[in-house]
């Protein structure tokens, strides 16, 4: 008997044999006295270890959007998996890295038709930081170096990400972050926007903070300006009709670049491929994740626009032009799950699906307005979210209470932001899915109430 396998089965004799895993963005002696384990799932479920079926409300973590164990999408990888698993994309390459990034830029709009891959929303922000640093630099704006992100953002976990982030427990603990960076307020105000379907009317002036940026650091030292479409991880914030046009517009004046993370809106959570197309708004790059291989397997990137591709191709040809990427950039096993995920939403019409179901989803969630406690309901495309009145013990206690309930009483996995209840259902939804949904939301909020 080897020690390894001494090693192994006297950890799963244990019983704390749950005590090795730190799990992230989790309360994990909370979650160790009572878990929330899942070993299974296919479509719109996960299955507990005893069987017991969940709801998936939430696509996993924004990201399965196909819906989960989709048979064309496991074929793809397994096939990949025997045939090649893995092959270098620095100075090599592979067929389907370059497949997948074509099928990926003929969704985009305009001219967004190169793509950078790497393996997380974080590393695709980070990326795409870099990449605007770098382009002022190889055209000879190289003041251009402060990056503006805005309040209650979140674009990954690199230093990048949570330097332009702005959910302030993603920040206190690591210190001074990123040197010049500066914030555009957040979009929200419960009073003026409370109960809003789809985009609030209230709330584009609020891009003309970006004015004030530029007065006071100077257009020529702003490199770029990142911003989710719908803020998802601070409580599903809709972009105010004619914010991001407004962006646009003074990026543009100032040449200033715009980016779109679209790490949770990209892929028809919103109904289109990609929010850009929503709002009518071409940004200079959009990073993307999450829905790409329905969360199969990890994979992400950036999208940028042709003159920022252009810009760098310059030089003897023989030399690297960016210096940057990684390992798994453009892996085997995630390029033919992205492929495969993006013949399925064509091939059912799960973007088309979730803009037609959307004013019913709507009108389903806004159903619990009125229930004690509700203090607002938003919804735009296939998100919605709840937020409750916190309680006495202070933020964050109900939500965690909601998350707890749901997942063991009603049979329902949903994300949680303080006393925010998000969900985002798997685009193939069902209308009949989308009222239990908000049925077993809704007994959850009476529960903790």
């Amino acid at each position: 008997m080897s020690v390894a396998y001494d090693i192994d089965a006297s950890a799963a004799a244990s019983p704390n044999d749950l005590e090795a895993f730190w799990m992230g963005f989790t309360a994990n002696r909370a979650f160790k006295r009572r878990p929330r384990m899942v070993s299974r799932a296919k479509d719109m479920h996960y299955f507990t270890p005893e069987g017991r079926p969940i709801l998936d409300g939430s696509a996993g973590l924004w990201c399965a959007n196909a819906g989960h164990n989709r048979q064309p999408i496991v074929e793809a990888i397994q096939r990949q998996a025997a045939e090649m698993d893995f092959a270098p994309t620095f100075q090599f390459g592979h067929p389907l890295a370059f497949r997948a990034a074509s099928r990926i830029a003929e969704l985009a709009p305009g001219d967004l038709d190169h793509v950078f891959f790497c393996n997380s929303g974080s590393e695709a922000g980070d990326t795409a930081l870099k990449i605007a640093l770098a382009y002022h630099a190889v055209r000879g704006q190289g003041t251009r170096t402060r990056l503006i992100g805005r309040e209650r953002g979140y674009h990954g976990v690199g230093f990048g990400g949570i330097s332009v982030g702005g959910i302030s427990p993603n920040r206190r603990f690591f210190g001074s972050l990123l040197p010049g960076v500066d914030h555009l307020p957040h979009t929200y105000d419960r009073e003026k926007q409370a109960f809003s379907k789809g985009e609030p009317e209230w709330g584009a002036e609020r891009a003309d903070a970006l004015e004030n940026l530029v007065a006071l650091h100077d257009a020529q030292t702003i490199a770029a300006v990142i911003v989710e479409p719908m803020a998802g991880s601070t409580g599903g914030l809709p972009a105010p009709k004619g914010y991001l046009k407004r962006l646009r517009e003074i990026c543009d004046k100032y040449g200033i670049l715009l980016i779109f993370d679209e790490v949770i809106t990209g892929f028809g959570r919103l109904g289109t491929p990609f929010a850009a197309e929503r709002y009518g708004v071409i940004p200079d790059m959009i990073t993307f994740a999450k829905g790409v291989t329905s969360g199969a397997v990890p994979m992400g990137g950036v999208i940028a626009r042709k003159g920022i591709y252009d810009t760098f191709m310059n030089g003897p040809d023989h030399v690297i032009e960016l210096f940057h990427g990684y390992t798994y950039s453009g892996h085997p096993l995630a390029c033919a799950a992205a492929i495969a995920t993006l013949d399925v939403y064509r091939d059912e019409g799960l973007f088309e699906r979730a803009k037609a179901l959307e004013p019913t989803f709507a009108d389903a969630a806004m159903s619990l307005k009125g229930k004690p406690g509700v203090l607002d309901i938003r919804t735009v495309g296939l998100v919605a979210a709840f937020d409750m009145a916190p309680k006495a013990e202070g933020p964050g206690k109900r939500g965690y209470e909601a998350m707890e309930h749901a997942f063991h009483e009603e049979g329902l996995m949903f994300r949680v932001t303080g006393d925010t209840i998000a969900v985002s259902p798997p685009l193939i939804i069902s209308e009949a899915q989308v009222g239990e949904l908000v049925e077993k939301i809704g007994r959850t909020i009476d529960a903790v109430m």
